[in-house]
């Protein structure tokens, strides 16, 4: 049935949602993730191809990911901090368990990579993400969905910010 906080009438705000995952059967929880986000928009979602990518500033010998990018809207009047909450809920509902390592494997990663315009900087929620406009396996599905789309605070396009980006993340799209 949904979220009731979030599915209702009124104005709606685009909330960007980066998915990753490199462990059990990486493939399979992104779809899921993909559905079970989909299923809280507003409006039609849009989402990307999965992408596999090469992993960044993870441990020696972490597995590949595969990455993925889902575009929503909500109600206006939903808190960002309550729909992170709602995304962390969401991770451990798909099996993630967290260790406190720093970019370790797992099974499923949800990044809030922007709500709306808001720009946040609080001790567990930075909008947008402090680092998605530096990573290509953020940008690259982020693409296909919403080439046009300005990060608040910035002013390159997703597409710009790509294209600018001097090492690029070992990517292709499945």
């Amino acid at each position: 049935m949904g979220d009731p906080h979030i599915k209702n009438s009124g104005s709606t705000i685009p909330v960007l949602i980066a998915i990753g995952a490199n462990l059990g059967n990486p493939e399979k929880k992104v779809r899921e993730a993909i559905q079970k986000l989909c299923d809280l928009s507003r409006n039609k979602p849009k989402h990307s191809s999965l992408w596999q990518t090469a992993p960044v500033h993870c441990p020696e010998g972490s597995p590949s990911y595969i990455n993925a990018a889902v575009s929503i809207t909500v109600k206006e009047g939903t808190l960002p901090e309550s729909f992170f909450e709602r995304l962390l809920e969401l991770e451990a509902s798909l099996g993630r368990t967290r260790s406190g390592i720093m970019n370790e494997a797992r099974v499923i990663d949800l990044d809030l990579i922007c709500f709306g315009s808001i720009i946040r900087r609080e001790k567990y929620l930075t909008l947008p993400h402090p680092r998605a406009h530096l990573r290509s396996f953020v940008l690259a599905p982020l693409t296909e969905i919403e080439p046009d789309f300005i990060f608040p605070g910035l002013e390159k396009t997703v597409t710009e910010l790509l294209e600018s980006l001097p090492c690029p993340t070992e990517s292709s799209r499945l």
